[in-house]
């Protein structure tokens, strides 16, 4: 019992980042508000962006540059001693577009609720649906 503890507590990271996953895809397919389910696909971006960071992070490492040094030919570079850099740099290209698409996701509500009055989703289906049948 004491080993599952001992692991559970040492994954901490992971639970909250599930916990955060959970917690944005409740809000995008449980909700009706619009701007709750766009603050939801936020969450889940975010906890996403913080899962793949923490994935990169390596203890007792350093940064990937070798300096050169004549002297070093004995003792050649480790992959181990080293950060994957590349989870980093993806996240930070993540981040951009979750930016971006947050931008275009208000943008749209915006004109939504201009069109409609209303950003409760079954409001602006029934309105669609009697727009149909007219």
């Amino acid at each position: 019992m004491n080993e599952l503890l001992s692991v559970l507590v040492s994954k901490l990271n992971y639970w909250v980042y599930i916990a955060l996953m959970m917690i944005g895809l409740y809000a995008m397919i449980a909700k009706k508000n619009l701007v709750k389910k766009i603050i939801g696909m936020n969450i889940l971006q975010t906890a996403v962006i913080l899962f793949f960071i923490s994935i990169g992070a390596k203890n007792k490492a350093t940064i990937p540059i070798i300096l050169h040094d004549p002297a070093a030919h004995e003792n050649a570079a480790r992959a181990i001693d080293y950060i994957n850099p590349l989870p980093h740099v993806l996240m930070l290209t993540a981040i951009v577009v979750a930016v971006a698409t947050l931008g275009v996701a208000l943008a749209l509500v915006i004109k939504i609720f201009k069109q409609y009055q209303t950003l409760e989703e079954n409001e602006i289906l029934a309105h669609l649906k009697n727009e149909q049948e007219r």
